[in-house]
């Protein structure tokens, strides 16, 4: 199984188990009553819970994944999208669902690390609600600009940006919305440079991205799967990647990291969860069947042309990787007094 270093999960040969959770479960003697909790599971049709709209990349990951677990756990996965309020309505869906494993959902950077920092209240606790199951991708950003931008690299770009704070409030830049990870990704940016940038949110990436590109907006940070399309037609001139290697696809582009701004790295990520209480075993037969998933050959195919990156991980991990997280965006957050209401 990948381990968690620093932000980067390895792509080492995984296990299913970490020696530490098989330890943990034979303590408890739940590891030995395993076979018997989850023989009969599943037994009916299970839910699978997107907190976004149909078609976007969200969902068409979690349809991936489900139509090949379907088949290892013989029962199908039924998708239902619930969006609304930066992924609270179906994650707080999922964490009032009786917890038997019938109520998956797709749980992300927005859901685990950012919303706890970013709202007042929320109807679910980031940290208590949920039992991870795995983390699944990460979405590679790219930090891209309209064409008629006159920079080509980083330091080009950042004496533009400083350029534009002249008077003015500095220049504007798109997100998929406030507290998304590419709002994110580009505070810290904007607070790694010292420069001054104008938040412009949207509602989702795909009219941010069109308004890059038709030039109402100058840049933004997109992620590979929205962006790809118009990265490779030339709509959107990338800069640099914020992952901490280049992205497969577009291995020209350089990292953020190799152009001067040393330890900066920005994802969106993804994974599965299930509400708090949900059986052991339960969880187990789930985290195989994410697992097996990840070695079929269809959906390695379909994430790849998605320009996804796969970090499949033991349930361990993506509870260690998600309290990273939070630990990395608290700061950030606070500092660029990002709020949601």
């Amino acid at each position: 199984m990948p381990t968690l270093t620093s932000h980067v999960i390895s792509t080492r040969p995984r296990r299913l188990f970490t020696a530490s959770l098989a330890a943990t479960l034979l303590s408890t003697g739940l590891l030995a009553a395993a076979p018997a909790v989850a023989q009969n599971f599943p037994s009916k049709p299970i839910e699978w819970v997107v907190p976004y709209p149909a078609g976007g990349g969200t969902d068409v990951l979690a349809r991936t994944l489900a139509e090949s677990m379907s088949r290892t756990l013989g029962q199908p996965i039924v998708i239902n999208n619930k969006p609304g309020a930066a992924t609270s309505i179906g994650a707080a869906y999922v964490a009032e669902a009786k917890p038997d494993g019938y109520t998956l959902l797709s749980a992300d950077t927005a859901t685990l690390a950012a919303n706890p920092f970013l709202y007042r209240k929320l109807p679910y606790d980031a940290e208590k609600s949920f039992a991870p199951i795995g983390l699944t991708v990460r979405f590679p950003l790219i930090l891209a600009v309209n064409p008629q931008v006159p920079v080509k690299d980083l330091k080009e770009f950042t004496a533009w940006a400083k350029a534009q704070q002249s008077g003015q409030s500095g220049a504007n830049y798109g997100s998929p919305g406030a507290g998304s990870p590419h709002h994110l990704a580009t505070a810290l940016f904007a607070q790694q440079t010292q420069l001054t940038l104008t938040h412009v949110p949207y509602r989702g990436a795909a009219p941010a991205i069109q308004d890059v590109v038709g030039g109402q907006i100058p840049f933004m940070f997109v992620d590979t799967a929205a962006g790809k399309a118009f990265l490779e037609s030339g709509k959107l001139k990338p800069i640099g990647v914020a992952s901490a290697r280049r992205v497969r696809g577009f291995n020209t582009v350089p990292t953020l990291n190799e152009q001067g701004l040393k330890g900066f790295e920005a994802y969106a990520w993804q994974g599965v969860v299930v509400p708090a209480g949900t059986p052991a075993p339960v969880v187990a037969k789930l985290h195989k069947a994410l697992h097996d998933a990840f070695n079929d050959d269809n959906v390695k195919a379909r994430l790849i042309a998605l320009g996804l990156e796969a970090i499949p991980s033991t349930p361990e991990e993506m509870a260690a990787y998600a309290a990273a997280e939070r630990a990395k965006w608290a700061p950030v957050i606070k500092a660029a007094n990002i709020t949601v209401e």
